[in-house]
């Protein structure tokens, strides 16, 4: 608060910034106050070419911001709230547009300069794959990503593509395909996924395809057996083997190719960015990356973590799918959730039921899940019900015993943690009933309710939680039981949770802004990022005169430490 004195005009009473500080700080006399005084005596002491602009003036016309001088001394002392907004306008956007213009520099560059294998020709693997093995037709949307990815490996350059597409969209029919494509180039291709269930499941469901039109594929994780490694390895080196799928198993020195021409990735935020670099070196040219995801990323948070990817988006599900119904249900209805999975079960279907990991606590994890267990069978006795129960610290033999169990439907209900979140599929599943669901992330929930609604039968996902559950939660219920399409939920994760909590963001630099905010700032971001690549398409060097200042202080900021960062 400040006394206004009785011959002083309110006019000289302007806006006061406020600094933050710390108790340390206020006790050696530098409170808020005191930075407010040393920041007015700074800027008094500075001029214009101190801080030189660095938007290309083309950029500053189109948008009407105010100079970067001009902004700085608008920022700290403004005259009326307007001109505060507008200087931070400016700033946020310089932040979102340098941010973009990098990334713009390393896509064009990796255009330009990355050499790549050359897929020159559609052969006959891919041809009589698609004429006599397809099971299905496939949509519009698996087409354009098909043909995006033709001419990307075409051309002679890395392909460094990210596949996003919904859960059960058919991501898994475009990577097969792509494959054969580097086969009929006389290449290698691998897939590698992040667990052991699901690298058996996509092994599997590979090799039934392929088998029609002969075509081996083999399977390298880590419980393969010694001889069955060295078979393995000796016919990768041999280039006899063309297709591998595995798990980081793949990425160990003796696995060598002769001619890896394309490398998939699944569930690609399960690995680290050194371990996927550890796959391209296996190959004297860089191989083509598909990268693919179920977890559908907001389209802000993909141009800035993913912008240096080119994107494909399937955005269309297979005809013949029904929609899964979405309902909420509280503690108090539990008997009637019960009954209405025995009617499932009575009808020959299958049902998960699904605990929350708190990771706090193993042991208390372990105690819910058995106390979950024991109720579930109290439902369900044997010998008319048979129930398969997996978790995280069962063996890794046992845990794939009962999960085949369940796949192969000899018992029809799973009580399981989150370990069956990705890729478990099982057609003749009809029901997910997720436990506590309050406790789980928006972007969980869609995918532990993808593991229904795979076969032709009507599929539901029930959310129980306790009664009292907080706003938040309330509202992650309401938008799980309003939508099942995966990118508005992901944009609405965004919104309720805020980019800093987003795990698994590929760059961690991409998203520390000081000022922007990708969720409230996203109309500002969509404009860095088109003029951004617009001047980077004009120019991609930033040689031109009206760039030199921009490129200066890119070069500046290259070496510079990042004090921000030092604690």
């Amino acid at each position: 608060m400040e006394k206004i004195e009785p011959d002083q005009p309110l006019a000289k009473n302007h806006l006061e910034p406020v600094y933050s500080t710390t108790e340390k700080l206020k006790a050696k006399g530098l409170g808020g106050r005191q930075l407010a005084k040393l920041t007015q005596t700074l800027l008094t002491q500075l001029q214009d070419t101190d801080l030189p602009e660095i938007l290309p003036s083309s950029i500053i016309k189109e948008n009407q911001f105010v100079g970067r001088w001009q902004g700085v001394c608008q920022l700290h002392f403004p005259r009326e709230t307007s001109a505060a907004a507008k200087a931070m306008e400016r700033f946020k956007y310089e932040e979102l547009f340098i941010a973009q213009v990098r990334m713009q520099l390393l896509r064009s560059q990796r255009h330009r300069h990355t050499a790549g294998v050359l897929f020159e020709k559609v052969g006959h693997y891919f041809n009589s794959f698609y004429e006599t093995c397809l099971p299905f037709e496939l949509t519009g949307a698996q087409k354009r990503v098909l043909k995006e990815i033709r001419v990307d490996t075409a051309k002679g350059r890395q392909m460094n593509r990210l596949l996003q597409g919904d859960v059960g969209s058919g991501k898994t029919i475009v990577a097969i395909l792509t494959m054969l494509l580097a086969v009929d180039n006389d290449y290698q291709a691998c897939l590698m996924v992040p667990t052991e269930i699901l690298a058996q499941q996509h092994f599997q469901s590979i090799n039934s395809l392929l088998e029609k039109i002969n075509l081996p594929v083999a399977l390298l994780t880590g419980s393969t057996k010694t001889a069955e490694r060295k078979k393995i390895a000796a016919s990768l080196e041999s280039g006899e083997l063309k297709l591998l799928v595995g798990t980081h198993a793949l990425i160990e020195e003796t696995v060598q190719f002769k001619k890896l021409g394309l490398v998939i990735i699944d569930e690609q935020h399960r690995f680290g960015v050194a371990q996927r670099a550890r796959l391209w070196k296996k190959a004297a040219i860089p191989p083509h990356i598909l990268v693919m995801t179920a977890t559908p990323i907001p389209r802000t948070l993909a141009m800035t973590a993913y912008g240096d990817l080119d994107s494909s988006i399937i955005d269309e599900l297979p005809p013949g799918r029904i929609p899964i119904k979405t309902v909420h249900r509280f503690e108090k209805d539990r008997s009637k959730v019960m009954e209405f999975i025995r009617d499932e079960v009575a009808k020959g279907r299958q049902a998960y039921i699904i605990y929350p990991l708190i990771e706090e606590s193993a042991k208390l994890d372990y105690e819910n899940l058995m106390k979950g267990y024991e109720e579930v069978k109290a439902f369900f006795p044997e010998p008319k019900y048979w129930i398969s129960m997996v978790h995280g610290r069962q063996p890794a033999a046992q845990k794939e015993t009962n999960m085949q169990r369940f796949v192969q439907g000899d018992t029809q209900i799973m009580v399981a943690t989150t370990v069956i979140e990705v890729g478990v599929n099982v057609p003749n599943a009809t029901v997910m009933l997720i436990e506590s669901a309050e406790k789980f992330g928006l972007s969980q929930l869609h995918q532990l309710r993808g593991r229904v609604g795979r076969g032709a039968e009507k599929s539901y996902c029930i959310l129980l939680t306790s009664p009292g559950i907080g706003r938040d939660a309330s509202e992650r219920m309401k938008i799980m039981t309003q939508t099942t399409s995966g990118f508005e939920i992901a944009e609405k994760d965004l919104l309720l949770r805020g980019p800093g909590e987003i795990e698994g963001t590929r760059q961690s630099g991409a998203l520390q802004f000081k000022l922007a905010s990708i969720v409230e700032d996203r109309q500002l971001l969509v404009q860095a990022s088109q003029q951004a690549a617009q001047i980077i398409e004009k120019d991609p060097t930033l040689s031109a005169p009206e760039n030199q200042s921009l490129l200066h202080f890119l070069r500046q900021q290259k070496g510079m430490v990042n004090w921000g960062k030092i604690s």
